[in-house]
C-alpha cells in the first residue's frame, strides 16, 4: 500500500465545496470517483483544508492510499483527464505512510479579495466581493491588530463546526489596498483589497467572519477597539457578517 499526495488548484464557483456531501457536486467526491474509475479502489481522498461551496484553491494538498502500481505521472496525467476543467492536479508524488494532509500542516494561508469601487470587470465579479461604498483601510487595518496571535475565536466560528477546541493560533493577518489586478494578459484599474490570513488552522468560517467584521470597521459601524471586545466576547452574533464564499482562496499549505 502506497500513499498518494497531490496538490490541486480548483474554482470552486460551480461545486459544494470540498467534502462529500448528501447531494451536490464536491471535489473529494469526483476525486474519490476518477480514481475509482482508473484504480477500481474505494479510497477516501484526505485534503489539508475542508472548503466551502464557492471557495478556490491556488494550493490544496490532499492524499489517499492505493494499492495501485501505477506510475506517479501516470496517474497525475490520467486523474487530469478525467477531472472537470475547473479541477486540476498540479502535482502527484508518493510521500511516507505518516503524512496527512491536515495534521501535517505547520500552517495554512487563506487570501480574500475585495473590489472597492463602482464598476468590476466582468471577467473579475465571480472572484471578488464587490463593495461600492467607501471603506476605510486605516481602520480596517487597526481592527485586524486584535485577531493576531492565539485566542478563543468562537466569535468567528461558523454553525456547524466540528472543531473541539475554538483556539487557533493567527500567525499574519494583512491588509493591503492595490490600484490595479491582473487578469490573464489584462490589467484592471480600480480599488483592489487583499487580505491574507495565516494560522495554524481555522474553524469552518473563520476567515470569512473575520473578513465580514473587518468590513464593518471599514465602513465606520464598529470601531476597530471594539474588535477586541467582540473576540473576548466568543459571541458570534456580535461579529460581522460572514464575506461571500467567492472572494476567498486557499492559498498554501506549509509542513
Amino acid at each position: 500500500m502506497r500513499r498518494i499526495r497531490l496538490a490541486l488548484q480548483y474554482d470552486g464557483s460551480t461545486f459544494e465545496g470540498w467534502q462529500v456531501q448528501p447531494s451536490g457536486t464536491t471535489i473529494q467526491g469526483l476525486l474519490q470517483d476518477c480514481i475509482f474509475r482508473l484504480t477500481g479502489e474505494r479510497v477516501k481522498v484526505i485534503g489539508a483544508g475542508r472548503t466551502d461551496a464557492g471557495v478556490h484553491a491556488i494550493e490544496q494538498v490532499a492524499a489517499f492510499d492505493s494499492g495501485s502500481g501505477l506510475r506517479i505521472d501516470v496517474i497525475k496525467r490520467a486523474l487530469n483527464a478525467m477531472l472537470p476543467q475547473d479541477i486540476r492536479v498540479m502535482d502527484a508524488k508518493d510521500v511516507e505512510g505518516d503524512f496527512h494532509p491536515r495534521y501535517s500542516a505547520r500552517a495554512k494561508c487563506y487570501v480574500y479579495m475585495l473590489a472597492n469601487m463602482r464598476d468590476v470587470p466582468v471577467f473579475m465579479d465571480r472572484y471578488v466581493w464587490w463593495i461600492t461604498c467607501p471603506l476605510d483601510l486605516e481602520a480596517m487595518r487597526a481592527a485586524s491588530a486584535s485577531l493576531m496571535g492565539r485566542h478563543d475565536f468562537t466569535s468567528f466560528r461558523g454553525s456547524g463546526c466540528g472543531a473541539k477546541n475554538p483556539v487557533r493560533t493567527v500567525h499574519s493577518l494583512e491588509v493591503e489596498k492595490f490600484s490595479e489586478a491582473a487578469f490573464l494578459f489584462a490589467q484592471f484599474r480600480g480599488e483592489f483589497i487583499k487580505i491574507t490570513v495565516e494560522a495554524d488552522a481555522f474553524l469552518r468560517h473563520m476567515v470569512r467572519n473575520m473578513v465580514g467584521t473587518l468590513v464593518e470597521a471599514g465602513r465606520g459601524r464598529l470601531s476597530p477597539e471594539r474588535v477586541r471586545v467582540i473576540l473576548e466576547s466568543r459571541d458570534r452574533r456580535l461579529a460581522g457578517p460572514t464575506a461571500p464564499a467567492k472572494g476567498l482562496f486557499l492559498e498554501k499549505v506549509s509542513y
